[in-house]
C-alpha cells in the first residue's frame, strides 16, 4: 500500500496493488497493520456500502459532530466518483480548504478521511458503488453538514445536468465561518 499526503491536514490518499492474472485479479481493501506503520491507526466499527442508480448522484457533505466523530476510509467498489473532502475544524492548519480525487473501481484508489472533516461525492458513471470502513457507530443526532456548493468552499463539481440529490442535502444552509 502506497500513502500520499493530501492538502488536507491528516488525510491522505491510499493506493493497494491489483494481483493479476488469468483468473482475475485480487486487491486488498483494508488492513490496519500498514496504516499502522505510517501512525495512522483506527478500529474499524462499521463497515457501509452506498449504492447510486444514476450518473450525476451527489451525496454530501456530511461528518459527525463530537464526541461521535468518525474516521473514515472511502473506496469506489464499482463505478467511478468524484469524492470531495471539505475541511471544517477551527483549529486546523487546513481549515475552510478541500481536496478532491477521482475513485474508481479501476484505480483502486482509497481516502482516509480525519475525524471532523466533511466528505462527500458525485457519481460519473450509473451503477457506482462505494464501500466506507466507518471508525465510530453513526449516531444520527450528531449529524454534521456541509452544502455541496458552499461559496465558502468553492468547490469546483463536475458539470451535471440533471444532478440527482436528498432534498435534505440541497436544503443546508450556508457554512459559517
Amino acid at each position: 500500500m502506497t500513502i500520499e499526503k493530501t492538502n488536507i491536514e491528516g488525510a491522505y490518499l491510499l493506493q493497494n496493488k491489483y494481483i493479476e492474472d488469468e483468473r482475475g485479479y485480487f486487491l486488498r481493501l483494508f488492513c490496519n497493520n500498514e496504516l499502522k506503520k505510517e501512525g495512522l491507526d483506527f478500529e474499524v466499527k462499521q463497515a457501509n456500502t452506498s449504492y447510486s442508480a444514476k450518473k450525476g448522484t451527489l451525496r454530501g457533505m456530511h461528518y459527525q459532530l463530537a464526541p461521535y466523530a468518525e474516521i473514515k476510509v472511502v473506496r469506489c467498489i464499482k463505478g467511478k466518483i468524484f469524492d470531495v473532502i471539505a475541511d471544517v475544524r477551527k483549529d486546523s492548519p487546513t481549515y475552510g480548504k478541500h481536496f478532491s480525487v477521482e475513485l474508481s473501481e479501476e484505480n483502486g484508489k482509497m481516502l482516509y478521511i480525519p475525524p471532523y472533516v466533511a466528505h462527500g461525492f458525485q457519481t460519473l458513471e450509473d451503477n457506482s458503488m462505494i464501500c466506507y470502513f466507518v471508525g465510530a457507530y453513526f449516531v444520527p443526532d450528531a449529524y454534521g453538514y456541509l452544502r455541496w456548493d458552499d461559496p465558502s468552499f468553492n468547490i469546483k463539481w463536475p458539470e451535471c445536468k440533471n444532478r440527482i440529490m436528498s432534498e435534505k442535502d440541497r436544503n443546508i444552509p450556508d457554512f459559517r465561518f
